[in-house]
């Protein structure tokens, strides 16, 4: 098992312990260090990110060692298709603007790229899309 301060060489598919096996993890006490920590106390991603934005692993080879947060992301990236940031951050028990700093640095390596979900000179209050949910979600009742 990997120690926190360790890292990995994080190719996508490769091995990460889930949160819970890790040594920083005790689950009724859950992390053992601060969550700043995991990204060395930056407060804002580089690249703009809202909980909606879609993730999708590239697969491309990581040239730098990752620490267990990032590699942990990268992981839960490439295990599944486009994934929204606010499902990201809820599988690796992580608070969002932690994950959207992880994110970014993995955007940032070429590791991952992102998508918003909202059309190109559409707003989330556009009329048009919320009568496209609205009657999605009226569809799915």
């Amino acid at each position: 098992m990997r120690t926190p301060d360790t890292g990995t060489d994080a190719a996508p598919g490769a091995a990460v312990e889930p949160p819970h096996e890790l040594p920083w993890f005790d689950e009724s006490a859950g992390r053992l260090i601060r969550p700043f920590t995991a990204c060395g106390g930056r407060t804002r991603p580089t690249v703009r990110l809202d909980l909606l934005t879609l993730v999708v692993a590239t697969g491309r080879p990581i040239r730098r060692r990752l620490g267990p947060e990032h590699a942990q992301v990268l992981r839960m990236c490439a295990g599944q298709g486009p994934t929204p940031v606010a499902e990201i951050a809820a599988q690796v028990r992580l608070p969002v603007a932690v994950t959207k700093v992880l994110l970014a640095d993995l955007c940032e390596l070429g590791a991952v790229t992102v998508n918003s979900p909202v059309p190109v000179g559409c707003s989330l209050t556009d009329r048009d899309l919320l009568e496209a949910v609205l009657h999605g979600l009226r569809a799915r009742l």
